[in-house]
């Protein structure tokens, strides 16, 4: 692990132009279409379209394709991180420090570098952030894209503009916007029968509950348990994470009752909010990148 995050921190150097984009960018442009540009535009860089160019073998692409998705993975924190900063802080992003692991480079440069815990939980959000089967939107999209031999950048890029959909990696926004509307309705009442009621009113309203369900699994995501283990470890007192940890308990029975969810157990995506310090609890915005900032960056190097 030492020499992967030697290998990605010597590759982790963005264009200068590149730079000039994100930073051209309005302060409203979501995050996400910010880091599709960035993306986009690191094709500049792309070994295998300049060696494609060139005439390459067809035994020879994985080489350059390698090369590209590496340097993709290595520049991806910096690129979210200048996101975040410009959007939502000084816009000043902290260099890479050669000496150190990849999840501790992007906490620092998103203003995290001396909280621990927090460095601790990002490289757990990027690891489980990295299991992605090929099936969903994001990694179908890219696979696709990829099939016409355009370069990991591009298709990376293709695949991030369905990570942002809201039924997809926006549904991180979705969640806190949920949940932050059903506090402000209940406020400290944590009842069965207010979390029930509220529930229902979502329901009703012909509205789905965000961050349950899932294409695939049917039970529990084992990367919200993951997440929760922390919570509990870390911040068991937290009202977000007590409110979170108060859905899971009565969600799943109103969601059978309701009889339209093949899946009534949360996704990776239920619990991060109640983190209060991670960037995409207080952005809600995804990239906010992907990495939207934190998720991007895990499904960019899954």
């Amino acid at each position: 692990m030492r020499d992967l995050s030697a290998d990605w921190a010597a590759r982790s150097d963005v264009p200068k132009f590149v730079e000039e984009l994100i930073d051209r960018c309005p302060s409203d442009l979501h995050p996400m279409a910010q880091l599709s540009i960035a993306v986009n535009a690191l094709e500049h860089e792309s070994a295998f379209a300049k060696a494609y160019a060139k005439g390459m073998k067809k035994t020879e692409y994985w080489g350059h394709t390698f090369e590209d998705s590496m340097d993709l993975i290595a520049k991806l924190p910096t690129i979210a991180a200048r996101i975040y900063q410009n959007v939502f802080k000084g816009g000043k992003v902290a260099p890479v420090q050669k000496d150190k692991d990849y999840s501790f480079n992007f906490a620092n440069q998103l203003g995290f570098g001396e909280n621990k815990d927090f460095i601790e939980l990002m490289r757990l959000y990027l690891t489980i952030h990295t299991d992605h089967e090929g099936g969903n939107v994001s990694a179908h999209t890219t696979h696709l894209v990829g099939s016409a031999l355009s370069s990991p950048m591009l298709s990376l890029a293709a695949g991030l503009n369905g990570l942002a959909g809201p039924l997809h990696g926006l549904a991180n926004q979705e969640v806190l916007n949920w949940l932050t509307k059903m506090k402000a309705a209940i406020g400290n009442d944590l009842s069965d029968k207010a979390i029930t009621d509220y529930l229902w009113s979502t329901l009703k309203a012909g509205q789905v509950v965000p961050g349950y369900g899932h294409a695939v699994l049917r039970k529990t995501d084992p990367r919200y348990m993951a997440q929760r283990t922390f919570a509990e470890a870390h911040l068991p007192d937290d009202p977000m994470y007590k409110l979170v940890s108060q859905v899971y308990k009565i969600a799943p029975g109103v969601l059978t009752e309701h009889g339209k969810t093949k899946n009534p157990y949360p996704n990776v995506v239920r619990i991060m909010h109640s983190f209060p310090s991670c960037p995409a609890t207080r952005v809600g915005r995804r990239v906010i990148a992907l990495f939207g900032s934190c998720f991007p960056t895990g499904d960019g190097s899954g």
